[in-house]
This record gives C-alpha cells, sequence and structure tokens, in this order.
C-alpha cells in the first residue's frame, strides 16, 4: 500500500550558514517614500520558523534564532511569552554535558506473532520498492546493479528474525545516502495513517558529535508554537521525552513520541548549547491550527499610496482562507500594492502553497513542476481560475523560506506576478512517498523533486531574488512589465 500524504517542508540537508541579519535598505526618499511601512521593515530581523510534520512526505527544519522586535505585525519573529516567566517552564538540576547511556525501550515479538510474510520477503519488498521508484537527488551514486547486488547479498543468508529484517532494511536504505528515505516501525507507520499532526512545533534532526555518535537537535522551531513559548530554542538536544532517555532512537521516533491527543502534555528534557543548561520543559500540545496570516495598510509617498502588507508565518490548513481574508480587507481599505512577506516561512502544507499561489496567477499559469522516476511523479501543476489579485507584488524571501514557501515564491515570479526581494532561499524541494510493508510497517521514499516554471531545480541551490534590497515602487512596475514582454514573446 502507498501512501500519499499532503504535506511539505523542509529538513535541512547540511547543517545552516551562520544567520545575517536582513535589514532591507530603502531608496532615497526622493526616489520613494516608504513612510510607516519602512519604519517597521527596518526592524525586522531574521527568526526562527519551521513548517510543521510534513509529509508527501517532506519534513521541515532549518534554523537558528536571533531577537526580535515589539512589532506583532511586522516583526519576523513576533514575541512570545518569556522563559523565565512561562507556566509551562521548570528548570531540573543542570548538568555538566551530560553522558546518557542509550536506553531501549523496544520490545520484540518476534517468537510470538504468526509469520504472515517471511522476513526475506519483507526485505525484498522494501527492495522492489526503491527500485521502482527512488529519485536519487544528492549522492548520483545509486544505479540498479549496486541496487540488485546489495540485495543478492543480503538475501545470501537467512534473515532469523522480523527484527532482523527490520534493521535489514533499516541498513539498505540507509546506504543510498538520502537522509528523507527510511524505514518506519508498525508503530510508527500506523501513528503515521492516521494523518496524525498533532504536535508541539519543533522538528529534529540527527547530527554527528563528530566522534561517531548522534545527537537530536531542535533544527526547526515553529514561531509562536507551545514548544516556542515554552521556551525550546533551535539547536537545543533533546536528552529525553516524558522520562524516557531518547539516545539511540531517531528523528522520526522520538517525533512520534511527541505526538499526541490534543491538550495533552508531555515533558521535554532539553540541553542549551554544547553544555548544557539542562532544562525540563512542561508542554501542551497544540489545539487546532493557528492563523498564520498577519497585515497591516501602510501610506507610503507622504501619504499618497497605500500599501498592503501581510506576513505568512507557515502555509497550514488556514493559510489561503485567512490570506484571501487578509487580501481583501486591505483592497476595501485601499490598497494598490501588496508585500508578502515569506521570510522564515518554512513551508508546511504543500497543497496550500500551491492554492496560495493560483490566487495570484492567471488561469492557466504553471505553478510548479514535479520530476521523478515515476512517471505518476511527473506532473504540471496549473492555476484553474482567475486571479484574485492583479495588483503588483513584492515578495520578501531570506534564506530560512523554504519548500512550500518557495513553490509559492517561483510560481509568482517565473509567472511576472512578484518580484523577490531578500537573500536567496533555502532550497528544499523534494517529494517523499509513505509505503506501507505487508507486516504494517513502511518506508519513506524519495521519489521526486520540484521544478520551477522557468525550469529551474529548487533542491540544494533555491531561488535567488531580484533585489537585495526593497527598491522603488516604479521599479517593480517596471520589472515586471519587462517579465511580461519576455515572456509573450
Amino acid at each position: 500500500m502507498r501512501l500519499l500524504l499532503p504535506f511539505s517542508s523542509p529538513l535541512s540537508a547540511t547543517s545552516s550558514p551562520s544567520t545575517p541579519q536582513f535589514i532591507p535598505e530603502l531608496p532615497p526618499p526622493s526616489q520613494f517614500d516608504y513612510s510607516g511601512l519602512t519604519k517597521i521593515l527596518k526592524k525586522s530581523v531574521i527568526g526562527t520558523l519551521t513548517g510543521a510534520l510534513s509529509l508527501t512526505l517532506v519534513f521541515s527544519s532549518p534554523i537558528s534564532s536571533v531577537a526580535a522586535t515589539n512589532d506583532p505585525y511586522l516583526s519576523v519573529n513576533p514575541p512570545s511569552s518569556s522563559f523565565e516567566s512561562s507556566l509551562n517552564h521548570f528548570d531540573s538540576a543542570p548538568e555538566d554535558c551530560p553522558n546518557e547511556e542509550e536506553a531501549d525501550t523496544e520490545i520484540q515479538d518476534d517468537d510470538i506473532e504468526p509469520q504472515l510474510v517471511t522476513n526475506e520477503g519483507i526485505v525484498e519488498e522494501a527492495w522492489e520498492i526503491v527500485n521502482g521508484a527512488f529519485l536519487d537527488t544528492r549522492s548520483h551514486s545509486w544505479t540498479p546493479e549496486t541496487w540488485q547486488k546489495q540485495k543478492d547479498d543480503i538475501l545470501a543468508s537467512p534473515i532469523k528474525s522480523r527484527s532482523k529484517a527490520h534493521e535489514v532494511i533499516k541498513n539498505m536504505l540507509a546506504s543510498l545516502g538520502d537522509q528523507y528515505t527510511r524505514f518506519l516501525s508498525p508503530d510508527e507507520f500506523s501513528r503515521m495513517s492516521k494523518y496524525d499532526i498533532t504536535g508541539i512545533g519543533i522538528n529534529l534532526r540527527e547530527v554527528s558529535d563528530g566522534g561517531g555518535n548522534v545527537k537530536l537537535k531542535v533544527l526547526g522551531l515553529v514561531l509562536d508554537s507551545a514548544a516556542d513559548i515554552a521556551g525550546v530554542k533551535q539547536g537545543d538536544e533533546i536528552l529525553a521525552v516524558n522520562g524516557m532517555d531518547v539516545s539511540g532512537k531517531s528523528s522520526f521516533e522520538v517525533s512520534s513520541l511527541l505526538q499526541g491527543p490534543s491538550k495533552t502534555f508531555v515533558v521535554l528534557k532539553v540541553k542549551h548549547g554544547k553544555c548544557g543548561p539542562v532544562k525540563s520543559l512542561k508542554i501542551q500540545r497544540q489545539v487546532n491550527a493557528q492563523t498564520p496570516v498577519s497585515y497591516r495598510l501602510e501610506k507610503v509617498d507622504n501619504g499618497t499610496v497605500s500599501v498592503g502588507y501581510i506576513r505568512l508565518k507557515e502555509f497550514n490548513a488556514l493559510a489561503r482562507k485567512d490570506l484571501v481574508i487578509a487580501m481583501k480587507r486591505l483592497l476595501d481599505k485601499g490598497a494598490s500594492y501588496f508585500v508578502m512577506d515569506l521570510r522564515d516561512n518554512l513551508g508546511g502544507l504543500v497543497q496550500a502553497g500551491i492554492e496560495t499561489a493560483k490566487l495570484f496567477l492567471d488561469e492557466g499559469d504553471t505553478v510548479i513542476y514535479t520530476a521523478g522516476r515515476d512517471p505518476e511523479a511527473q506532473k504540471t501543476v496549473v492555476s484553474d481560475k482567475k486571479p484574485l489579485i492583479t495588483a503588483p507584488l513584492i515578495v520578501m524571501v531570506n534564506n530560512r523560506t523554504a519548500s512550500a514557501s518557495e513553490i509559492v515564491a517561483s510560481a509568482l515570479h517565473d509567472n511576472c506576478k512578484a518580484v523577490l526581494v531578500g537573500e536567496r532561499t533555502y532550497g528544499k524541494g523534494l517529494i517523499q512517498s509513505v509505503y506501507e510493508l505487508r507486516d504494517g510497517s513502511g518506508v519513506v521514499v524519495t521519489i521526486g523533486k520540484y521544478v520551477t516554471p522557468n525550469h529551474m531545480d529548487i533542491n540544494g541551490g533555491g531561488i535567488e531574488p531580484d533585489f537585495r534590497n526593497l527598491p522603488a515602487w516604479d521599479e517593480v512596475k517596471e520589472r515586471l512589465s519587462k517579465c511580461s514582454i519576455l515572456q509573450q514573446s
């Protein structure tokens, strides 16, 4: 059984770059007077953001945080409850670089459960899935010949237990060199197949300590999420979940432990920095998706022009609906231009991103291409309606703009609907699919990638903006006009 689940976002493949501060430099007043808008945009700095646990399957991640401004609308990283005053926060005894033993809580029932399929059959089933659908986007060392030899070597000896079969599959998938292609235990697959994305707003990644050991680090933190408010920080090492030592566990295993019913609590033991301090944080799982949209109207050009500023923190189930409401209200108030801020938006639901892009595109415009070995993974997504907004648009991006956000930014840019301002985007454009094996376990396999309307591969390289600094509106209109003429010719 194959599941195609409707979510997305990035887990970074490499350590993130250092965090530069991006403050738009403005043209002289004689060119354009940004008035109140520029005063607030000047205060914005890069914060942290990530998408939710993502499935199509693509997971979220980057990166680091810096101090936020006090403006709750235009700040890239709005203020949350203070770390010290949060009722959900309490300190444990400080520890100096703890070295905890690996906890093995998994119980194997190989000798008790009936064998519906052979252990070798399960391994071969996982092998066949990779053989038919896997897209090597990183190492470029995968070939059908080497993959066939690996199977022959593995099946040359009997696999005596189901747990051994699962271990063989894990090692087999790890040899592909693709961090997104992984094995799911029956329990993990069951959780995923129920579309359970209830969480606390963090994403994890396994990071080598350089000495042969692996640590679990917070590489994604959703702004204003329960974890953010409780005091979890980007870069924290996760030591335990509800008192269970998580040493030796995968990021996906621990992500599964964090999930649970709404309004219930989970206690994380985290270590800030290399040597502490160690904190225990009691975090309530989030109830419902919160609006990712904030907006306001600003008068610019000495009060003669109204600009609608919209910030999108992530693409969740509410993104498109709330964006439409925001734009209609801003239009009613006289907005002639729009600024859509996708800085630090690491994605979320891919479909939400696609539907958001369609709000600005003409009928028939290409939103995104998907490419892969499997013909089913090769598609062209096209806008099917007239645009809701035709006003000139600036899309602000940075190196934390990723996945679904990059789909939106590239769709609007390549179709001459917006100019991009800021920094090169993160570069996360892979597609994963989830497959169930016959014993109830599963595998997640990278099957494709996203390609922009101008046929650029998003993954790895990101998208280069048109302007590093905020341009004058006349310059925006001129750039869009030239783009349209070139596109038509």
